[in-house]
């Protein structure tokens, strides 16, 4: 239940777990990135809701937060990415937590996604994650990861 500013909400996930759906989804997919969500267990893919602001009157009740966004698809847009992707991370997060890989990606065509996963919604796909339990053969180590000061600065 991690945080989301003013509990926006905006992402929506849609779990390919069929045969039929993790082959549309590859079919979608660019580079070594077919063949992985072919071979997962699940595939999910992490979109957002651009219109997440209608949800806001009972998500958000503390205020009338849903007209700070209304007239403002752009202000919507960069809220929803950046919110869903926070979501995103806290689904990858929780995954890795009870022991199941992932294996997020943004190598896809969104324009295809977007077709075979949202056509009846004005949803959009951000990026997708497979989900199961990897082949230990073929994982990577952990790449590195830098030391404090390399990205950060106290001021």
């Amino acid at each position: 239940m991690g945080p989301t500013s003013a509990n926006q909400q905006p992402a929506r996930f849609v779990w390919c777990m069929s045969r039929e759906a993790k082959d549309t989804l590859a079919d979608c997919a660019t580079g070594a990135n077919p063949p992985k969500i072919k071979a997962a267990p699940a595939a999910v893919v992490i979109g957002m809701d651009p219109d997440f602001h209608e949800q806001l009157p009972w998500l958000f009740p503390h205020t009338d937060a849903r007209s700070w966004f209304e007239g403002d698809p752009e202000g919507r847009m960069d809220h929803a990415f950046r919110n869903s992707s926070l979501q995103g991370a806290y689904f990858l997060i929780a995954a890795r937590a009870i022991g199941l890989d992932t294996g997020p990606m943004s190598g896809f065509d969104h324009a295809k996604v977007n077709a075979a996963f949202f056509a009846d919604t004005n949803h959009k796909a951000n990026f997708i994650s497979t989900l199961g339990y990897g082949d230990e053969s073929t994982i990577f180590d952990r790449s590195p990861r830098p030391d404090f000061e390399t990205f950060n600065r106290i001021v």
